[in-house]
């Protein structure tokens, strides 16, 4: 009786050294790194022979790479909205890109991811983390849905979905268009700001913030708290420009858009090698998890490789929303893996949460899942659970489901189509005869997800508004004829 007692004893102390520990363990960094437009074949760590990206296949090849990592929407802002809520965009409304306040579509100017969705900045300032974002915002412009009240202490950028590369070139365009009077100039023209107040850039945008996620680091490591930074790059999103000296690194292409956007690409690249240098000059690297992807799949006209995949950016082919990523964290993520298992951007929330030891809202809604302990483990965190794309096309739907091995696609008014996607990465052998119990159960599934969707709040254009309000026709929830059918 002894003995036992003195086993218990023994088994209690020891599980109160790893309970002291595991309550005390230091909450980590957590770094996005988001690049835009990017295609799924532009990297080198995702085969990429003619774009050189050193520091982000450095840090590919010290982390996980994601071979089907998925985001939630084939467009920029719909895909950012569905990262930070962790919802899809449709459940709320915001299936379109907001419009380019130069058109003057005034209603539409107004608005903004929902103010009641409660977003990871948000959370994670709650956990006791110091928020920073640098660059491309396109959730709203408005003073409700600024970054500064969105989730983030800090922020420097510009909010809508893309601006101009050289502060030369788009200074003296907007000035001369202040004189003129012009009341609407185009947001790829106007001055940055830092938490609210307009700033002169001097540097090439790519650059410029990257030099901002380097100096928000140097600040937040001073402070006694761990942070989150949002780096969203707009490269290489058009226009397309790039450095003379990056444009030289890459001579041998001899197709001009190519060539300027493997320079883009290239510029990114260095950006991340300088923030990896900071955070080891700052000590912080052994303690910061980065995550690097696209926002969408790439386009091909203006330089982009999304191969091996079918489709681009827009697609609910796999080249619309199918993005190069991995995770980066020393000792903790597992170095030099593959993760084959479909991921989606939505599990950014409910996964950076539980590494911040964050608490979600009881009342907040989430599509995404919790992927740490699966992404550990080397396990499926979506076995038989469905990710889904939709892009809408006036009348029409796109539509892509993956589960497990399959792929269903419904793409430009065609009839679906079934793909077993691990053997057929490309799409290119329709397998639903085979399949049709698979398909169908996938069909209606997408169905009854399209059913839980908003109607769209805003639109990216007025055209597009009026011709979706007269086909609709009051109707609740989205309505697309015949798209369910098989």
């Amino acid at each position: 009786m002894k003995l036992n007692l003195k086993l218990l004893l023994v088994v209690l102390s020891t599980f109160s050294v790893h309970a002291f520990a595991a309550t005390t363990q230091k909450q980590p960094n957590i770094i996005i790194v988001l690049a835009d437009d990017l295609g799924y074949g532009d990297v080198g760590f995702n085969g990429a022979k003619d774009i050189k990206t050193p520091e982000l296949d450095d840090l590919a090849s010290k982390g996980t790479k994601f071979s089907s990592a998925y985001v939630v929407h084939p467009f920029c802002g719909p895909s950012r909205m569905g990262m930070f809520s962790g919802r899809y965009p449709h459940k709320f409304g915001g299936q379109f890109n907001l419009p380019q306040p130069a058109k003057g579509y005034v209603e539409y100017n107004k608005q903004g991811i929902d103010v009641n969705e409660v977003l990871m900045g948000n959370v994670l300032q709650d956990a006791g983390y110091y928020t920073g974002a640098v660059g491309k915002w396109h959730m709203g412009r408005g003073p409700k849905y600024h970054p500064n009240v969105r989730g983030f202490d800090d922020y420097y950028g510009f909010l809508d979905g893309g601006h101009r590369y050289f502060p030369e070139d788009y200074e003296a365009i907007y000035n001369k268009q202040v004189k003129t009077g012009n009341k609407r100039i185009h947001s790829y023209l106007l001055p940055l700001e830092h938490n609210g107040k307009e700033v002169r850039e001097t540097e090439y945008m790519t650059d410029a913030l990257s030099r901002e996620a380097s100096r928000f680091i140097t600040q937040a490591s001073a402070k006694d708290k761990p942070f989150f930074l949002y780096v969203a790059y707009n490269a290489p999103h058009a226009p397309m420009e790039a450095k003379a000296e990056d444009m030289a690194k890459f001579a041998f292409i001899k197709d001009k858009k190519r060539r300027t956007y493997a320079a883009m690409v290239y510029a990114v690249d260095r950006g991340v090698g300088n923030i990896v240098k900071t955070l080891k000059t700052t000590g912080e690297y052994e303690n910061t998890l980065i995550v690097f992807l696209s926002d969408n799949g790439g386009k091909p006209k203006q330089g982009a490789d999304n191969s091996p995949l079918r489709g681009e950016k827009g697609d609910a082919y796999e080249g619309g929303f199918r993005v190069p990523m991995f995770f980066h964290w020393p000792s903790k993520v597992p170095a030099g893996k593959i993760f084959n298992f479909p991921v989606s951007a939505l599990d950014f929330y409910p996964t950076f949460a539980h590494l911040a030891d964050a608490k979600i809202p009881a009342t907040k809604s989430l599509d995404g899942l919790n992927i740490w302990e699966d992404l550990l483990a080397g396990k499926n965190p979506r076995k038989n659970s469905n990710i889904y794309v939709m892009r809408y096309r006036g009348s029409n739907v796109d539509i892509g489901v993956r589960m497990n091995q399959w792929k269903a696609t419904k793409a430009v008014n065609q009839p679906w189509k079934l793909f077993n996607i691990n053997k057929d990465i490309s799409e290119s052998h329709d397998i639903s005869a085979k399949h049709p119990e698979v398909l169908a159960t996938m069909v209606k599934e997408a169905e009854q997800f399209n059913q839980s969707h908003h109607q769209p709040i805003w639109f990216d254009s007025e055209k597009a508004g009026e011709r979706w309000l007269k086909e609709q026709k009051g109707a609740k929830t989205p309505v697309f004829k015949n798209t369910f059918e098989l």
